[in-house]
């Protein structure tokens, strides 16, 4: 059975469930969905947030499906406090829900990487002491792993060079700028966990990319992550995901392009390490 596009789904029955396991009281007008649907959230009388999510049973051993909740241990962080959470078994379309109650967060998301531009400095400080403190919280959970690393840079570039990664840290995993919000606090919180440093401002800087000013601003705010040898590979690993997504479509794209100009620079300097 295909997992639901929640933007389509009949949610009638479900979201009586969310409010009585919960205790909340959900607004439906307020509904926002994520990417492809996947999940769902909505405003509740209280000034909270809650979000609501479904997995195939077979599927809900995975760290993401935890995420949100074990970010509760994160300090340090300008991210949405988690709050509570309830889950239940659909046995009728052999799914699990999971639902989570979290601060509402009113601050829009950058989304666009030229609007950063007007962002002040005391956004980047902001977004600095964050990922700092996040790379320092130990953790069990892997966000990337090195197989990942290996084998999506060799799928684009080959065994052009080595990208054995050095230095791992906890990380976002995500943080691109839809995942940033104009007071700097960071969403989306299912799959951080270790991943090569620098990762996250290599996902900003690559998105960025099209933009000069702006991927200039994020080189300079973490020069200190981006040059060192983890965060070299993982700006490389980014580039490769442009790469490799435009080569899906079939046609360069504005953030290929400029992704493909960084990589060979990026290469080169790892060579003659």
């Amino acid at each position: 059975m295909a997992t639901p596009d929640l933007r389509g789904f009949q949610l009638d029955d479900v979201l009586p469930q969310v409010e009585k396991r919960l205790g909340v009281r959900l607004d439906p007008a307020s509904a926002v969905y994520g990417e492809s649907g996947a999940t769902v959230g909505f405003a509740t009388a209280t000034g909270t947030w809650v979000r609501l999510r479904r997995r195939a049973q077979h599927r809900i051993h995975s760290a993401a499906w935890v995420g949100l909740e074990a970010s509760a241990t994160v300090r340090g962080v300008r991210k949405p406090a988690w709050h509570q959470s309830a889950t239940w078994t659909d046995l009728g379309r052999d799914l699990v829900w999971r639902a989570d109650e979290m601060e509402l967060i009113s601050a829009p998301v950058v989304d666009d990487p030229a609007d950063a531009a007007a962002l002040p400095v005391s956004w980047w400080a902001r977004l600095r002491e964050s990922l700092a403190a996040l790379a320092a919280h130990e953790t069990e959970r892997v966000g990337m792993s090195q197989r990942h690393v290996t084998r999506r840079v060799r799928e684009v570039f080959g065994s052009a060079v080595d990208v054995t990664v050095d230095d791992w840290t906890t990380a976002h995993t995500d943080l691109h700028w839809g995942n940033v919000t104009t007071e700097a606090q960071l969403l989306d919180w299912e799959d951080w966990g270790l991943a090569p440093a620098g990762l996250d401002a290599a996902t900003l800087w690559q998105a960025a990319l099209p933009f000069p000013a702006v991927a200039a601003r994020v080189e300079d705010g973490f020069a200190a992550e981006l040059t060192t040898r983890s965060g070299r590979i993982a700006r490389l690993l980014q580039c490769a995901n442009a790469i490799r997504a435009a080569g899906r479509l079939g046609h360069p794209t504005p953030l290929s392009r400029p992704a493909t100009n960084a990589a060979r620079e990026l290469i080169a300097s790892l060579r003659i390490e």
